[in-house]
């Protein structure tokens, strides 16, 4: 486990340095580090669906001005280690992991206000003409948002998923119940920010496209995604047409 637990860590460190020094390739969203804590901890199967589950809770976390939206990256790794370790059921896993994802996020802010102490020594080494003293103070940032996620998730994992099981275990079914009911209306939330953020009148007709074909025809997901595909593509030569008849 405690090989398991470092590969996790690091997984964490790594997910949150493609954002700072890697142009962001959304390698910290759940749906990708669902999968390879799947393969680390030897369920790949319930990796996909924890990642795909927080993911749709998670997908409309966004910082906006000086909010700070939950930690999406430390959230999801450890919300899906639980499930797995702790033989959780996605809604329960899906319900704790939005509180861990709220509290990581203390360690963000930690993070940022220890940064402020590296500016400062930018800022002197570039009173003194030191470009490598200001090189230097820029890694130390960097070095922190690797370690932090990375501590974080390696006591999490080592020390919190036995809590999580026994703390589920002491927690009444009818509570128990509520969380389920909660984490099943929590992906339509996740879905309502986002359109909040990305909604187009134009696009109402896919939108209800979409829910026609899952809800009444109850078409998976992936037939829905190639019937998109081939909407597209008939779009896009419709459009080439059109533009040569110009």
């Amino acid at each position: 486990m405690l090989v398991k637990a470092l590969l996790l860590g690091i997984l964490a460190g790594l997910a949150q340095l493609d954002s700072r020094i890697a142009g962001d390739n959304m390698l910290s969203r759940p749906i990708v580090t669902g999968i390879i804590v799947g393969l680390i901890l030897g369920d790949v199967k319930t990796g996909i669906i924890m990642g795909g589950s927080l993911e749709l809770v998670m997908m409309g976390f966004v910082g906006i001005g000086v909010s700070a939206p939950a930690d999406v990256n430390v959230g999801g790794i450890l919300g899906t280690a639980f499930a797995i370790l702790s033989g959780l059921d996605t809604k329960t896993a899906v319900a704790l992991a939005l509180p861990v994802s709220i509290l990581a996020e203390f360690f963000g802010t930690f993070i940022r206000t220890v940064n402020i102490y590296f500016q400062h020594m930018a800022d002197k080494s570039a009173d003194k003409g030191d470009y490598k003293g200001v090189e230097r103070s820029l890694w130390y940032g960097v070095v922190l948002f690797f370690v932090t996620p990375l501590v974080v998730v390696f006591i999490g994992v080592m020390y919190g998923s036995e809590a999580a099981a026994n703390l589920v275990k002491m927690i009444p079914q009818q509570i128990m119940d509520g969380l389920s009911v909660a984490a099943g209306a929590l992906p339509a939330i996740g879905m309502a920010l986002l359109l909040e953020l990305t909604y187009d009148k134009k696009y109402a007709g896919y939108l209800a496209l979409g829910f026609v074909l899952a809800s009444y025809l109850k078409l998976d997901s992936l037939a829905i995604a190639l019937i998109g595909t081939i909407i597209a593509y008939i779009f896009y030569q419709t459009s080439k047409t059109k533009e040569g008849a110009l």
